[in-house]
């Protein structure tokens, strides 16, 4: 009779016992779908830069990026010296193709193009942005 409770607790402190028990982590990088922070979100995520990091361009040039993860157009700011641009988003599927120009009074001075991509998830928005050398 002891060696069936004694048994029986053995197996019921395994069981309990979260380094002992075989429940399996979350893993949410795995796929590529998280961010690897457990959360199982998709990272807002902002690339193919148009023109390039310091490329040197004329005032009022077209600057293009795209934005996969994002929770919509609606979701995509961008600003250049702090101030809001306007912006053209087309939706592609897979991703947001965002198209806009330099304003035309930037002259001889270097600029950030600054993005904010907000996801569903808070904590997987993006922020980023490049570097543009503006002439004349």
């Amino acid at each position: 009779m002891h060696a069936r409770l004694f048994a029986a607790a053995l197996l019921t402190i395994s069981f309990g016992n979260p380094a002992w028990s075989q429940s399996t982590p979350s893993h949410g990088g795995h796929g590529g779908a998280g961010g690897g922070d457990g959360s199982g979100c998709l990272n807002a995520k902002i690339s193919r830069f148009m023109p390039e990091h310091l490329a040197i361009v004329k005032p009022g040039s077209e600057f293009s990026f795209a934005v996969s993860g994002s929770n919509g157009p609606g979701h995509i700011h961008v600003s250049i010296k702090q101030q809001p641009v306007a912006v053209q988003i087309e939706d592609k599927d897979t991703f947001y193709l965002v198209k806009g120009k330099l304003p035309d009074d930037l002259k001889n001075t270097v600029v950030r193009i600054s993005v904010k991509a907000k996801a569903k998830v808070s904590k997987c928005d993006a922020d980023g942005g490049w570097l543009l050398k503006v002439s004349e």
